[in-house]
């Protein structure tokens, strides 16, 4: 099957059109539904351009691009997420198993390892998936590739017992960022949810005030899975930030608008490689310019 492009869709959809009909609106509708916006959200955005359309009497396509950009910046939200010097800072990182959980930790801790060149051992790894097999083999082999300390208990070890122990560890420096993978069963989610709270007050208790970021991982190609992923862990402990992984913004980049609109979560980091670095700082801007090819 094709890849969907939404930029492609989008361009065709305009083909130099100077009279926008109700076809056009219907077809704009499609395909941002197809884009993973989320139909609610389509019907509402293509309502606010047909009315912006008509009242200021739009003939050219460029300003009927501009005004649906203006109209999805509303909704996609972006955030820095920046460890504090001579702190504890703890980010928890959540996610189903699958969507590149174990490896953005270390794409991550490969980038706060760069930024914070000056600091020795300012990055630390907690393999609190103890659940998962090899799981803790996996964030080990990371960890010696990317150059950091690996903080582990053996399999089945209470999750808490490892944050506890990998800030402390931090704490014995006075300064670090600890960078906590978790399990991701969705399939046994009362288990998951009872274990990620515990998780989550151990963090909030051992971190910095105003240093402890939870922050979920999610397949960028999943579309509306990703938001029913979204719902669940951020009623269970509460999301402060997003990871893309498996990044395109002309595929099914609109999901990040519903993140943004349901949700109110915004993204961090997009991941959109095999290697350590292939990890950048979300741009909205930018995800804004090439989703809509303008």
């Amino acid at each position: 099957m094709a890849k969907f492009n939404f930029k492609e869709k989008l361009q065709k959809i305009f083909g130099g059109k100077t009279n926008f009909d109700d076809d056009f609106f219907d077809e704009m509708t499609d395909v941002l539904i197809e884009s993973d916006i989320g139909a609610k959200l389509a019907f509402e955005l293509i309502e606010k351009l047909e009315k912006q359309c008509r009242e200021l009497k739009l003939k050219e396509t460029s300003e009927v691009q501009n005004l649906l950009k203006e109209l999805l910046t509303e909704y996609v939200l972006e955030t820095t997420l920046t460890p504090e010097r001579n702190k504890i800072n703890v980010f928890l990182v959540l996610g189903v198993n699958g969507v590149g959980k174990t490896t953005s930790v270390a794409k991550m801790a490969n980038f706060y390892k760069k930024e914070f060149y000056d600091v020795d051992n300012f990055v630390t790894l907690a393999a609190a998936d103890t659940f998962r097999a090899a799981a803790i083999d996996q964030l080990k082999y990371h960890g010696e590739k990317v150059g950091v300390r690996v903080v582990a208990h053996k399999d089945g070890a209470d999750p808490s017992a490892v944050v506890f122990d990998a800030v402390e560890s931090a704490k014995s420096k006075g300064e670090g960022l600890v960078l906590v993978d978790t399990a991701g069963r969705l399939h046994n989610k009362e288990n998951l949810v009872r274990e990620l709270q515990k998780i989550d007050r151990t963090a909030k208790q051992k971190a910095s005030e105003g240093c402890y970021k939870k922050i979920l991982v999610l397949d960028a190609t999943t579309g509306q899975n990703g938001l029913r992923q979204a719902e669940v862990f951020n009623d269970a402990v509460g999301v402060d930030a997003v990871i893309l992984t498996k990044y395109d913004s002309t595929a099914k980049g609109g999901m990040i608008a519903t993140l943004g609109k349901d949700l109110k979560l915004p993204v961090a980091f997009d991941c959109f490689g095999e290697t350590y670095s292939d990890i950048e700082i979300f741009n909205k801007e930018k995800f804004l310019s090439e989703l809509l090819g303008n």
